[in-house]
């Protein structure tokens, strides 16, 4: 069931509300960025997404093909969320860094099915072998 969740970095300078039905599936990556973040988030559609505050502070990070775009609060370092643009997933997404709610019941978090991909070796459609620490 979609519901809209208020989040936002650890300094609350940045500040967003998105749109997310987090039964429809999480994700977790054994990509570089995302084993060494630990990252775990949900891909949503740009329209589901509101930045409430904090644009400008703001600052990204970009690796490999440059699609994504990875965006950090240059107060406190956190990645709330990212942007970008990917053909084989559906287009333009943005990344909802999903420790970054504020206001999801730990309950819908440990219910919600993750989907692990294998990025470090491009295969995004595969589980991994080793899923454990991510």
């Amino acid at each position: 069931m979609q519901k809209t969740y208020k989040g936002s970095c650890h300094c609350g300078e940045v500040r967003f509300e998105a749109d997310i039905d987090l039964s429809a599936g999480t994700g977790k990556c054994n990509c570089s960025m995302c084993a060494k973040s630990r990252n775990w988030s949900v891909i949503i559609k740009p329209e589901a997404f509101r930045l409430l505050a904090g644009e400008s502070e703001l600052t990204e990070y970009q690796f490999g093909t440059f699609s994504a775009h990875y965006m950090f609060c240059k107060h406190c370092g956190l990645r709330p969320f990212g942007r970008g643009y990917i053909e084989q997933i559906g287009g333009a997404y943005v990344s909802v860094n999903l420790a970054c709610l504020d206001d999801v019941d730990l309950k819908e978090l440990v219910e919600a099915p993750i989907h692990y991909a294998d990025g470090r070796n491009n295969n995004w459609r595969c589980t991994p072998d080793e899923i454990r620490h991510l």
